[in-house]
């Protein structure tokens, strides 16, 4: 997606912190990043600022999702969930920045559990990049949400994080949240507060918002739950694997 100014977001963190003159040894709050973005670029949604300031934050593990580049996505040290300080080389720990690792551990662990014959993802990081490649298998046209570079991994909402969001062939969001195992009625509680955050400070007018609950058992009370609940799908995922001979010459 273009950028809504005639600079990218991660360009205007950089502007912020001179145009107020941010110390290094000063802590901004998330809520003081916002009010100046409302305040010189109000087009730009809350959501992308959180994960912004996550790509830039230095200790970020969410970094690894959002394609953090040396340099100049190395701005912020993150002091906790809602605090933040300009990050100082001498001192901070080195930045973690994206690599191969996390997605080839996730594919070894697919591989394994298939050749164990297990129905299930052994941990729901697994089973959340797994279905965050193969988001046809949920519906055809759904894709991961991106935007500046910010995609629908570990999407922050308020503090909390969306397993993953995405957009569906109209445009429209869709929340879904992973339960690797059994999911309880408990999550359309969780579900339903995400997609209300994304329907108040992401859509657009006009722009759906629905959800989706994946997990390897769908529990009774969770069906009873979501019966009269406009706007959320129940899928169950099941490991397979597939076969093909290879010729012998």
């Amino acid at each position: 997606m273009a950028s809504l100014y005639d600079k990218p977001v991660r360009a205007l963190m950089h502007d912020m912190v001179r145009d107020i003159d941010l110390k290094p040894d000063t802590v901004i709050s998330r809520d003081r990043v916002r009010s100046w973005f409302r305040e010189k670029y109000p087009k730009i949604k809350d959501g992308t600022i959180a994960a912004h300031l996550l790509r830039m934050s230095v200790n970020s593990k969410s970094r690894v999702h959002y394609g953090a580049k040396p340099g100049e996505d190395d701005l912020f040290f993150q002091v906790d969930p809602k605090h933040f300080r300009l990050y100082r080389p001498q001192n901070d720990p080195a930045p973690i920045y994206p690599g191969n690792d996390v997605e080839q551990a996730a594919k070894e662990e697919l591989q394994e559990l298939a050749e164990e014959g297990s129905p299930e993802f052994a941990y729901e990081k697994d089973l959340q990049n797994y279905l965050a490649r193969n988001l046809h298998l949920i519906e055809s046209g759904l894709t991961l949400f991106e935007d500046e570079g910010i995609n629908g991994l570990e999407f922050p909402v308020g503090g909390r994080f969306i397993d993953i969001l995405a957009t569906d062939s109209d445009g429209n969001y869709v929340v879904i949240e992973l339960k690797v195992s059994k999911g309880y009625d408990r999550v359309v509680g969780q579900l339903l507060r995400y997609m209300a955050w994304i329907r108040k400070n992401q859509s657009e007018p006009g722009q759906l918002v629905r959800g989706i609950i994946v997990a390897r058992h769908i529990s009774e009370d969770l069906l009873l739950a979501c019966s009269g609940v406009q706007g959320v799908q129940l899928f169950e995922y099941e490991l397979s694997v597939s076969l093909r001979e290879s010729g012998l010459e």
